[in-house]
């Protein structure tokens, strides 16, 4: 069988309710309503609602983030922090959006030095990440 080259942009979706220990990844966006236990790594957009919990590292080209993430968010191109956000970790970004009332709890760093963050290290990246959870 063949693959079909036109087919629509996908979404992994994590509902409310849902819990994933272990960490994802993903070629396309990553919505996220429930909690995942874990890293988020999408070579797409990682979305995470006001509901929305990771407790882990999230790594992506564009993020819009409104839940909580405990770990460090690493994004190549665009972070959107909503008002009901909270980061407790570091953030490193090109270009950066923060509604008033989003929480930061780390450092943040932006602009060019963020392009060692290529998308062609996530393998390392989630290789690196892992090894440190399993020696936690």
């Amino acid at each position: 069988m063949s693959n079909s080259t036109n087919q629509s942009p996908s979404v992994n979706i994590i509902n409310e309710g849902t819990k994933i220990k272990g960490n994802l990844q993903a070629n396309s966006d990553i919505r996220v309503s429930g909690t995942i236990v874990g890293e988020a790594i999408s070579k797409g957009k990682i979305i995470l609602t006001n509901n929305g919990v990771v407790k882990g590292n999230v790594s992506s080209s564009d993020a819009d983030i409104a839940g909580k993430v405990e770990g460090d968010v690493k994004v190549t191109s665009k972070l959107v922090l909503r008002k009901e956000a909270i980061i407790d970790g570091n953030i490193y970004t090109k270009s950066l959006v923060v509604e008033e009332g989003a929480q930061i709890n780390g450092t943040c760093k932006m602009g060019s030095d963020v392009k060692n963050l290529s998308q062609n290290n996530d393998a390392e990246y989630a290789e690196e990440t892992q090894l440190k959870g399993a020696k936690a």
